[in-house]
């Protein structure tokens, strides 16, 4: 919010300069973006009048004129400028000091001298000149009032700046000159004068019935009518000159007026033409399809959980966010509805956004106007209206949804709380003193204070809220630094629970790079990845982009990836931890998950390993290095039926006949879908089912020699090594210490259908040697096994 200095000086006394003011406001908690003057820094730029205008004599475009500005004699000044005899315009004295439009070019300096050899003995200024204006909008206007020879700065109040305020998300009373005001008062202990409103006199007992249907959307609604007035006369200079300061240009007096309100109280406001209106006013939502033409002139269609204000027969306005074209206060108006409102800032919140939108009122009242400031504003907008616009004044209704809208709970603060928050101790005169120009209501209690917030501040509720606007107020500065003793403890730690950053770690020392994605996802990506999962639909959503919960960390990993791989990163590899969110019978179920996806070559580019692409055998290996820090499980890869994956390249991970994971390479329709531009291989695995392992023991190693067999096998295509593995651990031979797969070939002399897996066994003791007969009854028994239950033959 943008707001002027002096304009804060009108409602708190404030002697301090600028600077000092600034600082105080940033150490309370409140950011300022910027201290920006109102106008370029220039010397010496006076009120003239015209007096005489005559051609020059050598020059088609200048005129001479004479120049009256309050002193004995006349000016005579040279100007290109259209102007008009008895105008009143800013002269620019001989001496003056005027800036430079160009950055780095020195200010000038206006000096006596000919133009086309008649004598100019100073200037007139034009609105861009003195940094007040734009090129093109020709002589600065002079009020018709203003006094002769008197010094533009002070005409225009010009040596004044404008705080350009950023209040943080819970401070919606700072959205506004009282809220500042009262803000600075507190910290400066400065008095605050608030502006005077009075019950206007009542000239007619015409009103207009309302009636809140969507009453837990908008909890108090006050309107009345005012008859007979003029809308075509100007708004006053003071009310334009402070809009425009903060940022708001002049559209009228009402809207004008309405608008002033809003920055001097905090209260959003709307006008609309009564004559447009029929019935009554029902604050309601829309109907589902129903269409609004808005002040801006966009065309929007209402879905069925937005708020609108409308009458019997339509739509008028979108309710705290922009009034509608059709209803809207123009030059032929006669008689207008002035309305105030206060709606449930969580329930009109993201409101704005759905429909491209974002207003000063919406700004207000997702953060949350205070629900006592209705009539106040409504009364407001009334006195200056009628002194503006004349007009007849109707009684106002006020109707609330709640009848304890304006109560707040009272809060026991004890006084012990502030000793042991901050660690200093501070006088109950001071405390008393910071609460009750908070706006509390403070009463003395056993060991500290009863406290009732004020209606406005809806971020105090408990009592550490208050300790925070003690200190805060107290000043951070005045609370001196100590070292607390230090007291270490040891956190606890399970032996027993795999380490999350120790798989980190391992996937770092793969290669991979950590990445961290949001939790919301486009529907289109979530669609394709989890397409038999039901969608989570954010109420709120940043964009529509983003607008579905991830049920997999795949829906942001991938769009990450293919993003690098069109920046030339040919080599990616990604891994992320976070939670996944899935929809099921007992509600929303979240899952921790490790995901990682990979695409380009196994190694980055180098002289002495010959390039080759990853494959589903290289993923395989990143998992089961993470699977290996869960000692004591035991993990079977089974081929998948994953709708997102390669049918012949992917397959779930089985523990304890649960399925703990899946890995493989994307299937080719989703790549072409997702604009691919290479092969991606992705994993994903549950956290909570690899996050336990077994205790390390000492094992005694064997003195004796161990012995190998290798065995030659042929097997169906379609037979597994876990299958295989599977039986050697169930035939439980105590002297078979290891076993493994080295080699797989299909081709030549091997019948189709079938594979040649070579088995490697390793055998050993540990009180003797082997002997053969030993080891070949093993295999036997082997063999027996893994034909009875795999097929498998000698090749």
């Amino acid at each position: 919010m943008k707001v002027s200095l002096n304009w804060l000086r009108e409602w708190v006394q404030l002697d301090a300069a600028t600077e000092e003011i600034s600082h105080q406001l940033i150490m309370s908690g409140t950011e300022l973006d910027g201290i920006d003057p109102v106008a370029s820094a220039f010397t010496d730029v006076r009120v003239g009048q015209i007096k005489n205008i005559e051609q020059h004599p050598d020059a088609d475009r200048l005129r001479v004129c004479q120049v009256n500005i309050g002193e004995d004699e006349l000016l005579q000044i040279v100007t290109n400028a259209t102007v008009e005899l008895e105008q009143k315009v800013p002269v620019a004295m001989i001496g003056a000091v005027l800036p430079s439009s160009e950055a780095g070019v020195k200010p000038l300096k206006i000096k006596k001298g000919k133009l086309r050899g008649v004598l100019s003995q100073g200037m007139f200024c034009g609105s861009e000149t003195l940094g007040m204006g734009e090129a093109g909008e020709g002589l600065l206007a002079i009020p018709a009032d203003a006094e002769l020879g008197k010094n533009l700065r002070e005409i225009f109040d010009l040596d004044d700046v404008v705080l350009d305020l950023d209040a943080t998300p819970n401070r919606a009373d700072l959205l506004c000159v009282a809220g500042v005001a009262r803000e600075l008062g507190v910290i400066m202990q400065a008095p605050v004068s608030e502006v005077t409103v009075n019950t206007a006199a009542l000239d007619h007992e015409q009103d207009f019935p309302v009636k809140i249907t969507a009453d837990t959307l908008c909890q108090r609604y006050v309107g009345r009518i005012i008859s007979n007035l003029d809308v075509t006369v100007k708004t006053p200079d003071w009310i334009v000159e402070k809009l425009q300061r903060s940022d708001i240009r002049s559209l009228g007096p009402v809207v004008d007026i309405t608008n002033y309100v809003m920055l001097e109280l905090g209260q959003p406001m709307h006008g609309f033409d009564f004559d447009k209106l029929s019935g009554g006013i029902d604050v309601r939502t829309a109907v589902e399809g129903e269409k609004l033409t808005l002040l801006d002139g966009k065309e929007i269609t209402l879905s069925a959980d937005t708020m609108v204000i409308a009458d019997e027969e339509k739509a008028l306005a979108l309710a705290g966010i922009m009034g509608g074209e059709e209803s809207s206060v123009t030059d032929d108006t006669k008689n207008i509805y002035l309305e105030s409102a206060y709606f449930v800032p969580e329930k009109i919140m993201g409101k704005s956004r759905k429909y491209g939108l974002h207003t000063d009122s919406s700004h207000r009242f997702e953060r949350g106007v205070s629900p006592d400031l209705q009539v106040k504003a409504i009364e407001r907008a009334t006195q200056l209206i009628t002194e503006i616009c004349g007009g007849e004044v109707g009684p106002f209704n006020d109707v609330s949804a709640r009848d304890d809208l304006q109560q707040r709970d009272a809060v026991h603060f004890e006084r012990r709380r502030i000793k042991r928050h901050l660690g200093i101790e501070i006088d109950d005169a001071r405390v008393e003193d910071i609460l009750t120009r908070l706006g509390c209501k403070v009463d003395s209690a056993e060991n500290g204070w009863n406290i009732t917030p004020p209606v406005f501040r809806f971020d105090l509720a408990t009592p550490e809220d208050f300790v925070e606007e003690v200190a805060r107020i107290y000043g951070y500065d005045n609370i001196p630094a100590r070292l607390r003793p230090m007291e270490p403890r040891i956190a606890r730690k399970e032996e027993t629970l795999v380490d999350e950053n120790t798989l980190r770690n391992i996937l770092v020392n793969r290669g991979y790079q950590e990445a961290i994605t949001y939790s919301f996802v486009p529907p289109e990506v979530e669609s394709l990845l989890s397409p038999d999962q039901e969608q989570i639909a954010l109420s709120n959503p940043i964009s529509e982009e983003l607008s579905i919960m991830r049920s997999t960390l795949w829906s942001g990993l991938i769009p990450a990836l293919d993003k690098n791989v069109k920046r030339q990163q040919s080599r990616v590899r990604f891994f992320e931890t976070g939670l996944s969110f899935l929809k099921t019978s007992e509600g929303l179920t979240q899952r921790k998950k490790l995901a990682g996806a990979i695409t380009g070559n196994v190694y980055s580019e180098q002289w002495n390993a010959e390039s080759r692409s990853v494959d589903f055998f290289d993923l395989k290996g990143d998992v089961e290095a993470l699977l290996e820090e869960a000692t004591g499980q035991t993990f079977e890869f089974v081929k998948s039926d994953h709708t997102a994956l390669h049918p012949g390249q992917s397959a779930n991970i089985i523990s304890n006949d649960q399925v703990v994971g899946v890995c493989g390479a994307l299937h080719p329709a989703v790549e072409k879908k997702l604009s691919l531009d290479q092969q991606v291989f992705v994993f994903e695995l549950d956290m909570d089912n690899i996050s336990q392992k077994e205790l390390p023991e000492y094992t005694k190693l064997s003195p004796y020699p161990s012995v190998r067999r290798d065995l030659a096998l042929l097997v169906n295509k379609d037979v597994q090594y876990s299958t295989i593995a599977k039986v050697l651990n169930n035939l439980n031979i105590q002297q078979m210490v290891d076993s493994f797969i080295f080699d797989v070939y299909s081709g030549e002399n091997v019948d189709s259908g079938q594979k040649s897996l070579a088995l490697g066994l390793i055998f050993q003791d540990f009180s003797r040697t082997l002997e053969e007969q030993e080891i070949s009854a093993h295999v036997e028994k082997i063999m027996d096994a893994l034909k009875n239950h795999t097929g498998a033959v000698l090749r």
